[in-house]
């Protein structure tokens, strides 16, 4: 008798030991950061407006991809739409209805655009003033973007249901060869002397020297023990090899960012870097042929910096989200009562009532006190860093100065309505970014945006940076 219960409890012991373990293993999994995962097909339909021209074909799909981050705080959401921009009441609509979705509030809510020129523009505010003028419809479409807002809403609600328990962080980070390059080539003046787009076939813009980029792409990604859940990509560059016409894609960034996923069967979602002045001009003619390349570069990037992941446990107590609201000064050639005029103007061409509807729905919100949200959420040694506009590459690298010692990714492309958001230098020196067309923003934006980014930066309870 005495034989038979020590071989039963001799052949009880693993099972005890496992059960032991699975209770360990689901207390652990009780008090840790949980995420999930959407993805939602926003391509529009053929024949609904697209950056420049009617959509007439999809070449590729468009999606919005993101993930809510849920801990003992209230969630967080962070989502990246393969669109050219979204703005003003658009992006108040985007934050509230994820918002809800997720059970959150708007401060914790972030929305990007990756900003490809064959994709979508959502501005509920601009397009009521085109609407006035009798050009609706030409660049928006309205009913799609809110029947997108809606599906993109519901697929978060769902993440939040099947979001899986996080035990580690990984990072890395791998440079890309051949893709950025600055736009605003200065002579020795000072002054911008060439500007350098998405494409061209100048000879002396090929020559020109890359100019100032951060040419690391930077990989974060969350794993359940061993099993990764899913990989954000973050770097700065303009997205487009061709475009304006109406083929509908995610450029090479999203044809690179795709193919990753489908090879390690992990969503994949990408963030673009603030790359206001940085295009592939320098290594792209516009050729289509030119996009498989770029893209094959970018994919090679994605792969290197996955296979350079380093993972780190991660925990609630490694997680803050912090964030201050602005109001960005508008800059001094938005005039109310001239812009008005431009619209009231029967000799003008669609094209510049366009750009004075946007610079009027900017000026407006900003007249009644609008602020852009600017946030940033860290994850141990990791700061995921949410800024607005196209803004320049300087304040990317000024963000990553700030904190020398962790991984700073920088996502822009949020709010989208002030337009290029330069450095108070470039605005005396020209060039198309800081336009009176292209930049929304006074040149005070500068220190107003790097001490938001310092604040958002800044540990909780550590004397705030200065500029």
């Amino acid at each position: 008798m005495i034989k038979l219960f020590k071989s039963q409890i001799f052949f009880l012991l693993p099972l005890l030991g496992f059960l032991i373990l699975s209770i360990t293993r689901c207390t652990t999994y009780s008090d840790s950061i949980k995420v999930g995962v959407f993805e939602i097909n926003v391509s529009p339909p053929i024949g609904s407006p697209v950056a420049y021209a009617k959509a007439r074909s999809i070449v590729d799909s468009l999606f919005a991809k993101g993930i809510v981050i849920l801990s003992d705080e209230k969630p967080v959401v962070l989502c990246a739409v393969d669109w050219i921009g979204i703005a003003n009441e658009g992006q108040d609509a985007w934050r509230e209805s994820l918002a809800k979705a997720a059970g959150t509030t708007t401060d914790r809510v972030s929305v990007h655009v990756v900003h490809q020129h064959d994709g979508c523009r959502c501005d509920f505010t601009t397009e009521g003033i085109l609407n006035e003028y009798g050009l609706g419809g030409w660049r928006y479409d309205t009913l799609f973007s809110r029947k997108i807002i809606q599906s993109v809403a519901s697929a978060v609600e769902k993440a939040k249901q099947t979001a899986q328990p996080v035990t580690h962080l990984g990072f890395g980070q791998a440079m890309v060869e051949k893709v950025a390059s600055n736009r605003r080539i200065l002579g020795e003046d000072g002054m911008v002397k060439i500007v350098r787009f998405s494409s061209t076939k100048d000879s002396a813009s090929i020559a020109a020297p890359e100019g100032l980029i951060d040419p690391w792409l930077k990989c974060v990604s969350f794993w359940k023990e061993d099993q990764p859940i899913a990989v954000l990509n973050y770097y700065a560059t303009h997205p487009m090899s061709h475009y304006g016409k109406g083929d509908v894609s995610s450029d090479f960034v999203g044809i690179a960012r795709d193919a990753r996923e489908k090879q390690i069967g992990v969503p994949n979602i990408y963030f673009s870097g603030a790359g206001g002045d940085i295009a592939a001009g320098k290594y792209n003619d516009g050729s289509p042929e030119r996009r498989a390349v770029l893209a094959g570069r970018m994919e090679k990037a994605m792969r290197q910096a996955w296979e350079q992941t380093k993972k780190t446990p991660l925990s609630i107590s490694d997680l803050e989200w912090k964030n201050v609201e602005v109001q960005l000064p508008p800059a001094k050639h938005l005039v109310e009562e001239e812009l008005l005029a431009q619209l009231e103007d029967e000799q003008l061409d669609s094209l510049k009532k366009f750009t004075a509807a946007k610079h009027l729905a900017w000026l407006r919100r900003t007249k009644t006190g609008h602020k852009v949200n600017i946030s940033a959420l860290k994850l141990g040694n990791v700061r995921l860093l949410n800024i607005p506009g196209e803004a320049c590459i300087e304040y990317q690298l000024a963000a990553q100065k700030l904190k020398p010692g962790d991984h700073v990714c920088t996502a822009a492309y949020e709010e989208y309505g002030p337009g290029y958001i330069c450095m108070e230098i470039a605005y005396r020196q020209g060039g198309y970014e800081s336009s009176n067309r292209a930049s929304r923003v006074a040149p005070e934006v500068e220190k107003i945006l790097l001490t938001a980014i310092g604040q958002v930066l800044k540990p909780t309870g550590i004397k705030e940076q200065s500029f």
